[in-house]
């Protein structure tokens, strides 16, 4: 364990968020109404001024009011499993100025496996909350928006090697996955990233895990899984928590 923590502290760093409506007024055709210019021009001015339903765009109410308790929305059981010896079990929360519309939280952890090497994993999950706003959109349109916008900086991640975006369905309303491997000072670490949306939440959920002192690097499959299991709970706990 000690051969190998100098290495880890350089290299173990946390990686882990308008539409404009326009009213254009019809302007009639010049001509003798018989009434003063005045009055044609009061006239034509009131026409002109759009009525409120006219620069007020109706929007879908967003879905979700509020999102779970982050450090709860894996399963303890679940954390154990894909972060074994991880060093906070209960992991550790991401600093939020706004609870309400996002939050994260992240396990890491070691496990020493003696003459046969170490296993590193590392899980982060984040949650983005979007409300319905007239000139933006729903909450559940915002949210799709980013999801797009999410997956391609992954997909801009530096370095990163064999990567490969897919579908990753049964999660969510719509969900994408992106694996891909990266080398730290001569570790290769696998990485799988997904990104879904359920209703007007945004979960992200990112899972790594490398292999030291011998210990082989783990496979993109046992990666994936492993994300996919902890992105299906995080994001059924979204509507548990709005029960």
């Amino acid at each position: 364990m000690q051969r190998s923590a100098p290495r880890l502290t350089r290299i173990l760093a946390c990686a882990a968020v308008p539409v404009m409506l326009v009213v254009a007024g019809c302007s009639s055709d010049s001509g003798d109404s018989g009434k003063p210019k005045a009055q044609e021009n009061t006239g034509a001015s009131a026409s002109a001024t759009p009525s409120p339903s006219q620069t007020t765009k109706a929007v879908e109410p967003a879905k979700f009011a509020k999102l779970p308790q982050v450090c709860q929305s894996v399963s303890a059981k679940t954390t154990e499993v894909l972060v074994p010896k991880a060093k906070t079990k209960n992991g550790t929360p991401a600093v939020s100025s706004d609870l309400a519309s996002r939050g994260g939280c992240s396990w890491n952890g070691l496990d020493d496996k003696g003459v046969k090497g170490s296993q590193y994993r590392w899980l982060d999950v984040s949650f983005y909350r979007y409300e319905s706003d007239a000139t933006l959109g729903s909450g559940q349109e915002r949210a799709g928006q980013n999801l797009a916008k999410e997956v391609a900086k992954v997909e801009g991640t530096a370095g990163a090697k064999n990567l490969r975006t897919s579908v990753a369905a049964g999660i969510g309303d719509e969900a994408k996955a992106v694996t891909y491997q990266e080398n730290k000072t001569g570790v290769n670490f696998v990485y799988t990233s997904i990104v879904a949306r359920t209703g007007n939440v945004l979960v992200l959920l990112s899972y790594n895990g490398a292999g030291y002192s011998g210990a082989p690097t783990p496979t993109e499959k046992a990666i994936t899984d492993g994300a996919v299991k902890a992105a299906k709970e995080a994001v059924a706990s979204v509507a548990a928590a709005n029960k």
